[in-house]
């Protein structure tokens, strides 16, 4: 079977075009592939399919064969493979994902796209359709404790659940590995959560790192970034415009009318051949 590396800020995943190979157990395959020193080692698997409502479709699955509703570096991703490998030759191209169809837009030089800017919708705000059981309406900056201490959440979907957290300390001291897994599968997520730890550095500008559901610690996550944007809009700290600085590199977005913006690059890491 036939795959690629690529990243979004170092949020790397093994791609398969399933117009091209058949795979019969993603779940399976994203766990043998994600390892890291005996499979390919990635934070998960996404399969680009054929759509009956958009040019392309996108699965993703977690390094742990959990799927998500969707991975906004992985669409990026997904944009720049399939301008480049002929899929569609268009600087705008849709993308049907479980959080419904993303517009992307390319920015093309020299025949290869080197950044892309995805319309990723309308956050969703309220609690319960998030999920989040903290209450009704908006949770910003809502109490919650996790492994003997308390945190202030302010919770997002960008199609997937986002729990943010603004902290009054250093981001990189900051022991993400010991709180992220207690948050991510705290009671008040039903469905699991990504958790991002951030602080506003500068004006319009926020330190974010991230542990992502079913994957864990990872140098970048598009939704994520998308999410503490309108996490920081929410809570007073920003404006419409907000660069995100994760572990991986930058972010812009952009919550506009309504609808969230992100804009970043995407890079090809090698392809292969997996034994099936």
């Amino acid at each position: 079977m036939r795959f690629v590396k690529m990243h979004g800020l170092g949020n790397d995943y093994i791609y398969v075009d399933t117009t091209r190979e058949r795979v019969e157990d993603p779940q399976g395959l994203a766990v043998a592939m994600s390892r890291p020193h005996v499979g390919v080692g990635a934070d998960g698997l996404v399969l680009i399919g054929a759509s009956q409502c958009a040019d392309l479709s996108m699965r993703m699955f977690n390094a742990d064969g959990s799927e998500g509703e969707m991975c906004g570096n992985a669409v990026r991703c997904i944009g720049k493979y399939a301008y480049e490998r002929g899929l569609v030759r268009r600087e705008t191209m849709t993308l049907q994902t479980r959080a419904g169809v993303k517009t992307l837009r390319l920015t093309v030089e020299d025949g290869r796209v080197s950044r892309v800017r995805v319309d990723m919708g309308a956050p969703i705000l309220d609690g319960p359709s998030i999920p989040a059981l903290l209450g009704e309406g908006r949770i910003v900056r809502r109490p919650l404790e996790a492994g003997g201490r308390a945190f202030e959440v302010t919770c997002v979907s960008m199609g997937n659940p986002h729990a943010v957290i603004f902290l009054h300390e250093d981001v990189d001291a900051f022991d993400v590995g010991r709180y992220g897994p207690l948050l991510e599968r705290h009671a008040a997520f039903p469905n699991r959560t990504n958790v991002e730890f951030a602080a506003l550095v500068a004006p319009g500008r926020i330190r974010m790192r991230v542990w992502e559901r079913g994957s864990g610690m990872t140098l970048a996550c598009g939704t994520g970034a998308c999410a503490t944007a309108v996490a920081a809009s929410l809570c007073g700290l920003t404006g419409e415009r907000t660069t995100l600085v994760l572990d991986g590199g930058e972010l812009d977005v952009e919550w506009s009318g309504g609808t969230v913006y992100m804009t970043g690059p995407a890079t090809f890491v090698f392809e292969g051949d997996w034994p099936m």
